[in-house]
C-alpha cells in the first residue's frame, strides 16, 4: 500500500469514526449541538492555521463564502440529524444520493443515470429491509439523510466558487466557522452543555479532529500524489467504512440487506467515477488532436486540470 492510498483510507477510517464518536455525545449534547460544537472546534483550528486576510475579502468573494459556509453547516447538521435516528452506514450510503444526482444533472449522460439508479436500487433494499419488519428504520431519520445529500451537492458547487474566488484555505477556514454560527440557534442548548462538562468538550474537540482537521490534512495531502480517478475510487468506500464504524463503536447491526446496499452505492460511485475518468481522457485527447499531436501541454492546461480535481474532490469538512 502506497502512503497516498493510505492517507485517504485513513481519512475515510478517521472521518467516519469521528461521526461513530459524535453520535455517543448526542444523548447529552443533543445532534445540533455536536454539529454546532465541532465546526466551531474544528473553525477555530483553521482559523487559527491558515490566518486568512479577511480584511482583503471583497463583496463578491464574502458572498461565495457565505453560500459555501450555509451548505456546509446545512449539510453537517442534517446528517449529524439522520444518524441520530438511524444507522451510520445506512445514513452515509443515502447521503451518497446528492453527489451522484448532481453528477448525472451536469453530464446528462446515459452512463450516469444508470448509475443513479445503481444507487437508488441498493437504497431502496434499506425499505425493503424495513418493510420486511427485519429492521426499524426511522423515516425522519431517512428524510434528513436525502437533506444531508442535497446539502452535499450544494456543498460540492459552492467549494467549486469559493475555490475560484477566494486563494488558498483562507475560505474555508472561514466557511467551517460561518456553518458554526448557522447551527448555534439549534445547538445552543448543547454547546452550553459541553462547556459546563470538561469531559463532553473534551469528547467534543476530538470529534472535531477525527470528523474535520484529520481528514481534511490527509485528503490534501494525498490528492497532490493521487490521480484523481484513483482517489475517488478510494472515497466510494466511505459507506462501508461507515458501517464498520457503527458496528464497532456504536454496536449497529450489519445485515445482508445493508451490506447489498452500500455494494449498490459504492458501484454506482465507482462507475460515475470512471465514467468521469473516460470522458476527460477524450476531451484530452482532443485537445491534443486539435493542436496537431502535440505532445507538450501548456502549463494553463495543467494548472487548470489541477484546480479542477482538486475543487471536484476535496471532501466534506
Amino acid at each position: 500500500m502506497t502512503p497516498a492510498v493510505a492517507m485517504i483510507l485513513g481519512s475515510c477510517v478517521s472521518l467516519q469514526f469521528g461521526a461513530a464518536l459524535a453520535a455517543q455525545l448526542f444523548p447529552a449534547l443533543g445532534s445540533w449541538g455536536v454539529t454546532a460544537l465541532r465546526l466551531g472546534l474544528a473553525g477555530i483550528v483553521l482559523l487559527l492555521l491558515v490566518r486568512p486576510a479577511v480584511h482583503r475579502w471583497h463583496r463578491s468573494q464574502w458572498s461565495a463564502v457565505l453560500l459555501f459556509g450555509l451548505s456546509l453547516g446545512a449539510m453537517n447538521g442534517s446528517f449529524y440529524a439522520s444518524i441520530s435516528r438511524i444507522p451510520l452506514g445506512t445514513a452515509v450510503a443515502i447521503e451518497f444520493l446528492g453527489p451522484l444526482v448532481l453528477s448525472a444533472i451536469l453530464s446528462r449522460r446515459l452512463a450516469d443515470l444508470a448509475c443513479v439508479a445503481l444507487a437508488l436500487a441498493g437504497v431502496s433494499l434499506f425499505g425493503v429491509e424495513s418493510s420486511l419488519g427485519l429492521s426499524a428504520l426511522d423515516p425522519i431519520g431517512v428524510m434528513w439523510a436525502l437533506a444531508a445529500g442535497v446539502f452535499w451537492a450544494c456543498y460540492v458547487l459552492a467549494s467549486a466558487h469559493v475555490g475560484t474566488k477566494v486563494p488558498g484555505q483562507g475560505g474555508l477556514a472561514v466557511s467551517v466557522a460561518i456553518g458554526a454560527l448557522l447551527l448555534m440557534p439549534l445547538g445552543a442548548h448543547g454547546v452550553i452543555g459541553a462547556l459546563e462538562e470538561p469531559r463532553f468538550l473534551l469528547l467534543a474537540l476530538g470529534t472535531a479532529l477525527l470528523a474535520s482537521v484529520i481528514p481534511y490534512t490527509l485528503e490534501l495531502s494525498a490528492l497532490r500524489r493521487l490521480p484523481r480517478h484513483v482517489f475517488s475510487i478510494l472515497l466510494s468506500l466511505e459507506p462501508a467504512i461507515a458501517m464498520l464504524a457503527g458496528l464497532v463503536l456504536l454496536a449497529q447491526p450489519i445485515s445482508a440487506f445493508g451490506l447489498a446496499a452500500v455494494a449498490f452505492v459504492i458501484a454506482a460511485s465507482i462507475g460515475t467515477t470512471l465514467a468521469e475518468r473516460r470522458r476527460q481522457r477524450g476531451r484530452t485527447e482532443d485537445r491534443f488532436a486539435e493542436a496537431g499531436g502535440a505532445a507538450v501541454v501548456s502549463a494553463e492546461y495543467v494548472a487548470e486540470v489541477l484546480e479542477t480535481d482538486a475543487l471536484r474532490e476535496a471532501d466534506r469538512v
